[in-house]
Order: structure tokens, then sequence, then C-alpha cells
């Protein structure tokens, strides 16, 4: 059964733990780059089961998702009250052929586009973290809120990471 909305929220949110989402995100990079210490390439290829991403897949994944977290972010801030456009992950992973980019081409477009993101986002008035759009499937989305998604959404990601280096 497909989870819901909601309880994708719950669970992103549950990775949060109270913990600052700007500064997660800051510290990312260097989580993500601790993670793959020392992961040869044939392991990054390899899937840990059918149908699922092999490390590699997920970190061009984080990549791309960066770059439209990136984008929402501008566009609620450009722009607040227009609608935002969700996209289909599986879609892009086949689009963008995740299973053949490089993993380190897919970490340093991470690296680099979550640098600029973070510092937009360290640049940002008090109200501008209040500016929001509607997002189809998950309803009202603020600057915070995007950015407090994007923060469990690399959590959640990390901890996937972790479990196939683990071989669980």
């Amino acid at each position: 059964m497909a989870e819901t909305a909601e309880q994708y929220k719950a669970k992103i949110y549950g990775f949060l733990a109270g913990r600052d989402p700007l500064k997660l995100q800051a510290a990312a990079p260097a989580t993500l780059a601790r993670l793959l210490k020392g992961v040869r390439p044939a392991r990054a290829r390899k899937r840990p089961a059918p149908g699922k991403w092999s490390i590699a897949e997920i970190v061009a994944h984080l990549a791309d998702t960066e770059v439209a977290m990136g984008w929402r972010v501008r566009m609620v801030l450009s722009q607040p009250g227009e609608p935002i456009q969700p996209f289909d992950q599986d879609a892009w992973a086949a689009a963008m052929r995740y299973e053949k980019r490089s993993l380190q081409e897919s970490f340093e477009q991470y690296r680099n586009v979550r640098k600029a993101n973070v510092a937009l986002l360290k640049s940002l008035a008090p109200d501008d973290w209040k500016k929001s759009a509607m997002h189809p499937e998950r309803g009202e989305q603020t600057v915070r809120t995007i950015v407090e998604m994007t923060a469990g959404h690399d959590l959640n990601h990390f901890a996937q990471i972790d479990r196939i280096l683990a071989g669980k």
C-alpha cells in the first residue's frame, strides 16, 4: 500500500526530532561525505533489493531534489501563493538515468547546490520564512515547511544509505 502524504510528512518530521532544520541542512553534505567515505563504485551501484535504489541512485536523487527544493523556495519567495509543482521521483530517476550517474558527480552537485541554498536561507528576513504556496498533495507549505521537509528528507535517505552499508 502506498504511503499517504500525511504518513510521509509524519515520517519526515520524525527524523527532525526538534533539531534546527537549517543547521541540519548546512551539516548534511559533510554527513553524507562521511557515509560515502570508502564506498567503492561497484558497492555504490549495487541495489539492495529489486526495485530499491542503490546508494548512487539515492545520491543522484538527493542532488536533483536539492535543485527542486531550491526552486520551490525561490518560487515561494518571489511569487507567494502560487502552486508548488510536485514531481514523480521514479520518473526523474528513469529520465535522468540515475543508475548511470557518477556517485562523485552527484555528490558534488548536491554539495554545491546545497551550499547555495543554505546561503540564500541564511539571508532571509523573518517574514520570508512565513511566505507560503500550495502543494497539491501536502497542502500549504511555507518556506520554513520546505526547509524542514528537506532536512528530514536528507535524514531519511542518510538512514537508508546507512542500512544498505550495514547490509540490512
